[in-house]
């Protein structure tokens, strides 16, 4: 039976009406600080912690659970004599439910300006300690960390006096997720804080629900959507979506894919995704001509793809982009004309994402794989304009040259092996993921056709032969940007001498798995 209550929370959402509830079926209830004098203002009987310990609370609140009397009225087997005649030789009661929750530290962080003082200070410990202590005893305390479960246990209590076997499993199961997650939050605050190395020997991560998804990348694949509990600007996990159906698995990794290389350009641009893939990317002096590339890139795999855009759209822009069925667009920001046009389409999805182009470079990249996980940074990392090389006779034209620049950064999205043909601040050709270089050259070169005569190429990664200039050369390609490094570059650098083509060397490549 519920008898006696330990009642000590810092998020006080429906409190008062859940421990009105329990007074008026006879519990006795226990509390401290801030929530008996709540519970006290509300006409509700309180008994102070002190009162229970015999002592006060002391170091301004940071001691006053820590006592045999809780935590031994807690943890006492009940069918167990010797503990029973424990409790009653040294005057402790049995408690039959505790709920808490802890001192906001989740809440402290986020604030950009918080000191490290004030983090410390929000690190709960009596707390966490009365919550495993309950949760390890389930089958005699039953424990609630989640004012979401008080309808339930309420419930219960009035119907049967008590908590059934199954559901103070079940709250104990959620004790320990929710004081993992806290103490997560902690550790890696902390190891940040003290400029620790990156990747420490063990790792924890801890990520909560934003929703189920229908199913994973095909139907019959279990999903969710979950974020950090600290993110940063620019994460995808804080766009807002003003419209649509809702997003599904491969909607939110193509978005993401679509993000990363939308990141790469400072001005105006746009960029089209389909499976994970660019299939058009545009920069120009303003969104809409950008957008225009992008589309005119590959007019066919862009049906039923992501748009990511890095301006507002705005009404001609949006005229454009409702005209072929997209699944996503996503824009730091719409006009209210953009919108009144885009939502016409009751499904398409439009997020806004006012920080699209802050990037976290403290975040790392994950995969996961049979029985482990790899970590890797982020590929921020780029060349220097200084430090790039040309290793050929001919030297690029300074279109040629910005051309190259916009081919690099389009093929660093592309998988490997992957080819970019680029011509104007477009991409005309996309190759990617092939399981060799040739045939994503063939890929791209057949993609672009006759537009390639005058194009640039760029290469995620070094040319094993020089077969990728020979069909550069035949299709009219005038300029290669590539990292270098193969044993055969030489035979790279000939060819390219042969038919005139200039090409430069980057030094750093960029395969994308």
């Amino acid at each position: 039976m519920i008898r006696r209550a330990l009642i000590s929370v810092s998020d006080k959402s429906g409190l008062l009406e859940f421990a009105k509830e329990l007074y008026a079926l006879g519990v006795e209830i226990i509390s401290t600080g801030g929530t008996a004098k709540a519970l006290q203002e509300a006409g509700i009987a309180v008994t102070n912690i002190s009162d229970v310990t015999g002592y006060p609370e002391c170091l301004d609140g940071r001691v006053k659970t820590l006592h045999p009397k809780i935590h031994g009225g807690l943890l006492a087997i009940r069918d167990n004599k010797e503990h029973m005649d424990t409790l009653k030789r040294l005057d402790i009661k049995t408690i039959d439910l505790v709920v808490v929750n802890l001192y906001p530290f989740r809440k402290t962080i986020e604030n950009p300006e918080v000191l490290l003082e004030d983090a410390i200070e929000n690190i709960d410990i009596g707390g966490p300690s009365m919550l495993r202590a309950a949760a390890k005893n389930y089958r005699y305390v039953t424990v609630v960390v989640d004012p979401v479960d008080y309808t339930a246990v309420l419930d219960e209590v009035k119907q049967n006096s008590e908590v059934s076997a199954k559901t103070k499993f079940e709250l104990a199961a959620k004790v320990f997720s929710h004081t993992a997650s806290y103490d997560t939050l902690i550790a890696n605050y902390l190891w940040e804080k003290a400029e620790l190395p990156k990747y420490p020997d063990t790792i924890t991560m801890t990520f909560e629900k934003v929703q189920d998804l229908r199913y994973g990348e095909n139907p019959h694949q279990g999903a969710a959507y979950y974020r950090e509990l600290k993110t940063d600007k620019g994460s995808l996990v804080n766009a807002v979506q003003l419209h649509g159906k809702e997003l599904s698995f491969n909607n939110i990794n193509d978005t993401n894919g679509a993000l990363q290389a939308l990141r790469e350009f400072s001005e105006p641009a746009a960029v089209a995704v389909k499976h994970a893939n660019p299939c058009g990317i545009g920069a120009a002096d303003n969104i809409y001509e950008a957008y225009m590339k992008a589309f005119a890139a590959d007019p066919i795999s862009i049906f039923g793809g992501i748009v990511a855009l890095n301006r507002e759209v705005d009404g001609k822009t949006a005229e454009e982009l409702n005209k072929i069925f997209l699944e996503i667009i996503i824009a730091p920001a719409y006009s209210e004309e953009a919108l009144d046009i885009l939502k016409v389409k009751k499904n398409i999805r439009l997020l806004q994402l006012s920080d699209i182009l802050e990037v976290n470079k403290r975040e790392a990249d994950i995969k996961k794989v049979g029985g482990g996980v790899l970590l890797q940074d982020i590929d921020f990392e780029d060349f220097k304009a200084e430090d790039i090389s040309c290793v050929t006779d001919r030297k690029p034209t300074e279109k040629e040259l910005k051309d190259l620049y916009f081919a690099w950064k389009a093929v660093k999205h592309v998988k490997s092996n992957g080819i970019v043909i680029a011509k104007d601040g477009m991409t005309i050709g996309v190759g990617p993921g092939q399981t060799n270089r040739i045939w994503a050259a063939e890929m791209s070169l057949d993609r672009a056709g006759e537009k390639a005569k005058g194009a640039v190429l760029a290469s995620d990664a070094f040319f094993p032969f020089n077969d990728v200039v020979q069909a550069a050369a035949r299709a009219g390609i005038r300029a290669i940007i590539q990292p270098g490094g193969s044993m055969k570059d030489q035979d790279s650098i000939d060819e390219c001498n042969k038919h005139g083509i200039a090409m430069i060397f980057t030094g750093i490549r960029h395969f994308k798995h």
